[in-house]
């Protein structure tokens, strides 16, 4: 038995060792190939994350990935790896816990404002002041103020944007509609579309922040910007009679059928495809939308079937005219980076914010310029040439625009701003209890 034990024992031996001469063969030739092929672990990476993934945002990545294709054949030592995800998982789930971790993307797709302050308080984002100056850039931005915090510029905005009301002049005309002007005119709008078979607003609130839209229009049509400053500056809360009112008002217009069944279920790009066939009479979004109402699918006389409107007036004498909107939107850079990793982050920064960049996105996704360029207004359009136009208006004299709340409530409250402005297009909740649960938030 001993003299068998010892045979066998050798035997496994003489496998194991087999199998190591095997294991470190392969291991050899896979480190050969390694080396031949130029090392590309040795490239130094840089991870760049973006939620450019709905439709309306196809042309913005296409921009981007563009970019990143000629900075890597301009620098092959260097990669970016351009990763996409969710937008509200990316803003309200993974980012945050990295922020706290210290393990963020290094270039990061962002809302400047405050959901960004508590990632600048926690050292977590650069400082962009000096290589601004040192590259001249800064004088070329439109507005960096969602950017700046205690004097440094941890961001960049990539595109303006704007809100307008979008209707449907060619239904208008049809059923003899005055585009409104007044709250009361809006009214007027939803209840004869309505009896017209259409749908008044294609509004389609999936990602959970659209509804919010129209709350803070009816918030700012109703109690104006002073006590919304207020609230900001922890001087006030939401408990006042003007947001009753304009929550009011937002469940009134669920009531009516404003918006689409299932409308909390109804996607973005649902609620295009219902304004540029012709379902719905009224569209209330941003800028970003206007390449899809002169995408390939869509007829292409609809652009000249679409008028831009600022949001209705409380009153017909009041001589402003409100539009949300500004530059919101941008990348910022992670401050937990090396000294090459940083060199490699801005050196592409510097490609992305060029002005071949900012002239690319205006003729081909339709964005606002987030920097000053000259640029061909017959090149962009019907649809962009009345943005514009309204937007000269709105930045006249006695005229104002203003920041989308949600940018500028902190993530917790704007949490509980987006969930109640879902629940009260539902009717699911009455305006009292949107008052309480929101001021629960801001204690």
């Amino acid at each position: 038995m001993i003299k068998y034990r010892y045979k066998y024992v050798g035997l496994v031996g003489l496998i194991l060792y087999v199998l190591l001469m095997i294991f470190l063969l392969i291991s050899g030739i896979g480190s050969f190939d390694k080396n031949k092929e130029g090392a590309v672990s040795d490239k130094v990476t840089i991870t760049f994350r973006h939620f450019w993934i709905q439709e309306y945002n196809v042309p913005v990545q296409r921009i981007i990935q563009d970019i990143v294709d000629e900075f890597e054949a301009e620098h092959p030592q260097y990669k970016i790896q351009f990763e996409e995800i969710d937008q509200a998982i990316h803003r309200e789930q993974k980012l945050r816990s990295e922020m706290v971790t210290g393990t963020q993307p290094d270039l990061i797709v962002m809302f400047g404002g405050a959901e960004m302050e508590p990632y600048v308080r926690a050292n977590r984002l650069l400082d962009l002041s000096d290589w601004l100056e040192e590259k001249q850039l800064q004088q070329r931005f439109k507005d960096l103020s969602l950017w700046t915090f205690d004097e440094g510029i941890y961001g960049l905005p990539f595109e303006g944007n704007a809100e307008p009301l979008f209707y449907n002049k060619v239904i208008f005309n049809q059923l003899k509609l005055k585009p409104p002007t007044t709250i009361d005119e809006l009214f007027t709008a939803v209840e004869v579309l309505k009896e017209n078979g259409y749908i008044p607003f294609a509004l389609g609130n999936a990602d959970g922040w659209q509804s919010a839209i129209f709350s803070h229009y009816l918030m700012d049509s109703y109690a104006g910007p002073e006590l919304f400053e207020d609230i900001l500056e922890g001087q006030n809360d939401i408990n006042s009679f003007s947001y009753k009112e304009a929550f009011n008002q937002l469940i009134k217009l669920g009531e009516l059928g404003a918006f689409p069944n299932n409308v909390n279920q109804v996607s973005s790009e649902d609620a295009i495809r219902m304004f540029t066939n012709g379902e719905a009479g009224m569209y209330l979004n941003g800028t970003w939308d206007i390449v899809m109402f002169q995408s390939e699918q869509v007829l292409s006389t609809f652009k000249y079937a679409v008028g831009v409107l600022p949001f209705p007036k409380k009153y017909t004498l009041d001589p402003h005219i409100s539009l949300a909107g500004g530059f919101t939107f941008g990348i910022g850079v992670s401050a937990d980076l090396t000294e090459e990793e940083q060199e490699v982050a801005l050196l592409f920064l510097e490609k992305v914010y060029s002005e071949q960049t900012q002239q690319r996105l205006l003729h081909e996704a339709y964005r606002l310029p987030s920097m000053d360029i000259s640029y061909d207004e017959m090149l962009t359009g019907p649809i962009f040439t009345q943005v514009i136009e309204l937007i000269d208006r709105v930045q006249g004299a006695n005229q104002r625009m203003f920041v989308p709340y949600d940018n500028m409530l902190s993530p917790d409250v704007n949490e509980v701003f987006l969930d109640i402005s879902s629940k009260l297009i539902l009717g699911d909740i009455t305006a009292e209890q949107a008052i309480y649960l929101l001021n629960q938030s801001l204690r």
